[in-house]
């Protein structure tokens, strides 16, 4: 055998050597920025011991991998839901396909793809509801927690052990995010900087002023206790007042509510006693353009209607 022929067979062996050994390099690359990843999503725990099992990997991986998928990602973590982005779409889809099935055979298909679009605001309309719902609970559980902090810092603790130790007294959703507070700063993060994005995922005013004031005393010092005192009393007073203007508003919302529900229930009336009469006004362009000027007028009712019973308290 001659050199040039043996030099060959050497660099080839020497090429898929170096082959298998980048491919097994990668694959174990890999594997741990998965599961990397999966440690550090915050949307839920990963797969394991005494977790969910999560549902359409393959879909959640390609929903994060896009601007609205990470977008998704960062409010349903402030949501509290127990679901991945990918869950959230595929429920959606599912949503969307049975309200249109279910309006097209009630009604027509015309109004099957307008309740299809419905059903697409409602769910996005869901996970700012939720959001809502859990700002609240956390500003229910402001003067429990400024009490918490007052109590604390007055035993001579300081102010990062305080908030750790509210993660562990208080329940959610005050614990869980004050436990992501703890993290943070467990990692080395700012105070400052930790208390701010606790600011940004529960937007409040409530919120804002017991950071500012947790803040400040952190920087400057001064008398934090009677700071936290004075603003525990003021959390309390803001909460029954909150408590009081939501029950005087809810008949507001209730009607806000109503309106629209009159408009298809008169519909589904008309198309009871002449069968086929939805059929006939939807069938041309003026039909078509009559009914969504009148979907428009019903969904600016509503709106204005909840619009005029939003009070900043």
């Amino acid at each position: 055998m001659t050199t040039p022929v043996l030099l060959t067979l050497s660099a080839v062996l020497l090429a898929g050597v170096c082959g298998v050994l980048g491919v097994h390099h990668w694959s174990v690359g890999r594997a741990r920025a998965q599961a990397l990843v999966a440690r550090m999503s915050q949307s839920g725990p990963p797969a394991g011991a005494g977790a969910r099992r999560r549902r359409f990997p393959a879909v959640d991986r390609r929903v994060r991998r896009t601007r609205y998928g990470r977008r998704l990602e960062r409010r349903i973590r402030t949501t509290g839901l127990d679901i991945t982005p990918g869950e959230y779409v595929v429920a959606t889809a599912a949503v969307l396909l049975t309200v249109y099935l279910i309006v097209a055979a009630v009604f027509t298909p015309f109004f099957g793809v307008l309740a299809a679009f419905a059903a697409l605001w409602g769910t996005e309309s869901f996970l700012t509801w939720q959001q809502a719902k859990r700002t609240e609970a956390f500003i229910n559980q402001l003067p429990e927690l400024a009490r918490v902090l007052a109590n604390a810092t007055q035993a001579g603790l300081a102010l990062r052990t305080a908030l750790a130790m509210a993660a562990d007294e208080l329940d959610d959703p005050a614990g869980a995010e004050l436990g992501l507070v703890a993290d943070r700063l467990a990692v080395g993060q700012s105070l400052d900087d930790a208390l701010a994005e606790l600011a940004d995922r529960l937007p409040s005013r409530e919120l804002v002023v017991l950071v500012t004031t947790l803040v400040l005393a952190n920087r400057a010092g001064g008398q934090v206790v009677s700071s936290l005192r004075n603003l525990t009393q003021t959390l309390e007073e803001r909460k029954e007042t909150r408590r009081e203007v939501t029950t005087m508003l809810s008949q507001i919302k209730v009607t806000a509510f109503a309106v629209p529900l009159l408009g298809f229930g008169f519909l589904l009336m008309i198309n009871a006693m002449t069968p086929g009469a939805l059929d006939e006004m939807t069938g041309s362009l003026v039909g078509q353009t009559a009914t969504l000027i009148a979907v428009g007028l019903y969904t600016l009712g509503g709106l204005m209607i909840r619009r005029m019973s939003r009070i900043q308290v």
